[in-house]
């Protein structure tokens, strides 16, 4: 069974934090440099906002803001922090188009930033972009406590690391080159994508104080969303056109790419993402009505045409 379709309140939401996220980006990549900056190289700056600015859905900003808005915390007061999740999501795309990894010619509808720039670049811009999210993250201007900025940062150092994001990455190259079984597909996609979506559901209850349960039920339904986004996504890989991602399309399968999909099947994995939705829904039951603009993400994330 499909997922009820998303509201236009929630577009309209996501919408509104898009902008707001946006605007911040583009502040925090101005052309001068910040106190205790000597200089901001020019065609560095052109490179982080070629990949930062102008494309993306913006959706693990959009999870940092409603999971913070469980605890009143407003859209403002959460922006840094969904803002330095950008940053860092941004670097992992530009390094996974170089042509030692991916080798992609296309992101978000524009040519990659190796293409656009060149590879030295890139790798430079994706170090910048990786770096300034932990900067933007350890600010005064981020959360008042200290305390609270600490846990920002090492719970996204954590998310994108060795166990994380790039361990996964580094399982998802492995992969092309021996058979990964299901659970290992999906330990694989548990730390390349699951954890930074899950660790942008925990920021938004650090950013509000939150209690451990409601940070634990946070980051159970974060895990969760990372499962059905990535089905979702490998999905759209499979039967999308280059046109409507905006990036190349049928790569998994040329590159014998180790996806849920394709150990199990297009009906199976569809059958996998409505149980991973709904399992997103179950892990909010302690936050009640409070969690409709989060129990809709899930269902934006397996049903989104891109």
């Amino acid at each position: 069974m499909n997922p009820p379709p998303t509201s236009p309140d929630f577009a309209a939401q996501r919408a509104a934090v898009a902008a707001a996220v946006e605007a911040r980006l583009q502040a925090l990549l101005a052309d001068d440099p910040r106190p205790g900056e000597i200089a901001r190289p020019p065609r560095l700056v052109a490179a982080m906002r070629h990949a930062l600015l102008g494309g993306g859905k913006r959706f693990r900003p959009y999870l940092v803001v409603a999971s913070a808005a469980l605890f009143d915390v407003p859209m403002a007061a959460a922006l840094d922090a969904a803002a330095a999740v950008e940053c860092l999501h941004t670097y992992s795309l530009v390094h996974d188009d170089l042509p030692a990894m991916d080798d992609d010619d296309l992101r978000r509808g524009r040519p990659t930033v190796h293409r656009a720039f060149d590879e030295a670049t890139a790798i430079l811009a994706g170090d910048a972009l990786l770096t300034l999210a932990f900067d933007v993250l350890a600010r005064d201007g981020t959360h008042p406590d200290p305390a609270v900025r600490a846990a920002l940062v090492l719970a996204l150092a954590r998310a994108a690391g060795l166990g994380g994001m790039v361990g996964g990455q580094m399982l998802d190259l492995e992969a092309e080159r021996s058979t990964f079984d299901e659970a290992a597909i999906r330990r694989m996609q548990a730390m390349k994508t699951g954890a930074l979506i899950a660790c942008c559901c925990e920021m938004g209850a650090l950013l509000g104080r939150a209690p451990e349960p409601h940070r634990a039920a946070l980051a159970s339904y974060g895990r969760e969303l990372g499962l059905a986004f990535q089905i979702a996504d490998d999905l759209l890989d499979l039967e999308a056109s280059a046109e409507a991602l905006g990036k190349a399309a049928a790569k998994d399968a040329a590159r014998g790419k180790a996806t849920l999909v394709a150990r199990l099947g297009p009906a199976e994995a569809r059958a996998a993402l409505a149980s991973a939705v709904a399992a997103c829904a179950d892990a909010l039951a302690p936050f009640g009505g409070r969690a409709g603009r989060l129990v809709e993400a899930a269902r934006f994330a397996a049903e989104r045409p891109s």
